[in-house]
């Protein structure tokens, strides 16, 4: 089902789960078993991760599948990121022969080692032109949604330029879309307001990742950008070398963020798994909600 249609028909918040492409026989088993165990609280849809420059997208592809497979909602990731527009147009025109209904629209990340973005020689510079190629080739046959950035992405100028181009996607297309993990509300909050004051209405979902592993943790903020609030860091630090620990804050503080969304009204949360389902199960089930 078109996660836009989703959205509409919604009578309370919805929740989804992002899984990536594991790498091994014993990845895929992992994942297997955390998808089953996730279902369990009927999300709304699933989500697969496609690899920096492309590199996973038969996994990608083959996930997707097996998602679809589960009888679980699923959200394809499509990068345009060293891969030629027919490249690009290729694997988008094989989630779509797989079934695929949703499709998450991104530029992608730099090769690993490089900060600067060069776009392919014959590719597509911004996600946005990726946004109006899926809906001049499919129309509204495509759900499609982008990234937001509620800090700005790390390569943006401001968070004023920031919003610009995310505007510039919305207007190519975008149904929806999902935030850049963050740790403090109060980012995704002002980011939302400010989205609704330069006009963009559609449905932004925040997307969360409870914290367990606190060396994990450093890398992800330093990739994404994502701060982290005083007293959480200094918590994190404390317990370190203490990986329960970690994992019970990191459910704690996620369980707080959720809360405090859904009382805010926010239609749904995504939840960064890194596959793995005890953490994202213990917050749901702190707040109430039970498996089927």
């Amino acid at each position: 089902m078109k996660i836009r249609d989703l959205l509409k028909a919604r009578k309370g918040p919805l929740f989804s789960f992002e899984f990536f492409p594991p790498k091994t026989p014993e990845g895929e088993e992992a994942l297997f078993r955390t998808m089953e165990e996730l279902k369990a609280f009927r999300p709304a849809f699933v989500s697969i991760t496609y690899g920096a420059m492309g590199s996973t997208r038969e996994r990608s592809v083959l996930w997707a599948k097996r998602i679809l497979g589960l009888k679980l909602n699923a959200l394809a990731h499509l990068t345009v990121a060293g891969q030629s527009r027919k490249e690009v147009a290729e694997v988008l025109d094989r989630f779509v022969e797989a079934g695929v209904e949703n499709i998450l629209a991104l530029r992608g990340d730099p090769p690993q080692g490089e900060r600067v973005f060069r776009p392919h020689p014959q590719g597509f510079r911004y996600a946005s032109e990726l946004v109006a190629h899926i809906r001049t080739r499919y129309g509204e046959g495509l759900s499609v949604g982008g990234a937001a950035y509620p800090e700005g992405h790390p390569e943006s100028e401001s968070l004023e330029a920031d919003l610009r181009h995310f505007k510039a996607k919305v207007e190519a297309g975008l149904d929806f879309a999902i935030t850049q993990l963050f740790f403090n509300n109060a980012h995704y909050f002002g980011f939302l307001e400010r989205a609704r004051r330069m006009g963009i209405e559609i449905p932004i979902l925040p997307g969360i990742m409870p914290i367990t592993s606190y060396p994990q943790l450093r890398r992800f903020t330093e990739v994404c950008g994502a701060s982290i609030p005083g007293p959480l860091l200094s918590k994190l630090e404390r317990h370190q070398e203490d990986p329960k620990a970690i994992l019970e804050i990191g459910v704690e503080h996620a369980t707080r963020q959720v809360a405090e969304l859904l009382e805010a009204g926010v239609e749904g949360v995504h939840f960064y798994t890194l596959n793995r389902s005890p953490a994202t199960r213990r917050v749901l089930e702190r707040l109430g909600f039970k498996p089927a």
